[in-house]
């Protein structure tokens, strides 16, 4: 009988490195993410703030006067409920300007 030699696939050491390998780079990406989640909370925030204000104007434009409070937009369409930043801050309107509250 002829022995055939023909190795198709992967060794369990070869498969042992490579996820070695992917666990080291694991490793090193998930610290990095973790770090910036403060730093991309902070700017959805603030991006939800000037939408929020271009809603505000979009009222002030329909209706010729700002809206009173956050309540008024949403009982007039201009959004779904009552909005606020992604991480949870409220958010109220002062004489036209949107602000956080508390900040």
């Amino acid at each position: 009988m002829q022995r055939i030699n023909n190795e198709k696939g992967f060794s369990l050491i070869e498969m042992m490195i490579v996820l070695l390998i992917i666990s080291v780079l694991i490793l090193i990406a998930i610290p990095n993410v973790t770090k910036h989640s403060e730093s991309i909370d902070e700017k959805g925030c603030s991006a939800y703030l000037a939408m929020v204000q271009g809603q505000v104007e979009a009222y002030k434009m329909d209706k010729y006067q700002y809206p009173t409070s956050l309540d008024t937009l949403v009982n007039d369409d201009y959004f779904p409920d009552t909005p606020k930043c992604p991480d949870g801050t409220e958010l109220s309107i002062d004489s036209g300007k949107v602000k956080m509250v508390g900040k």
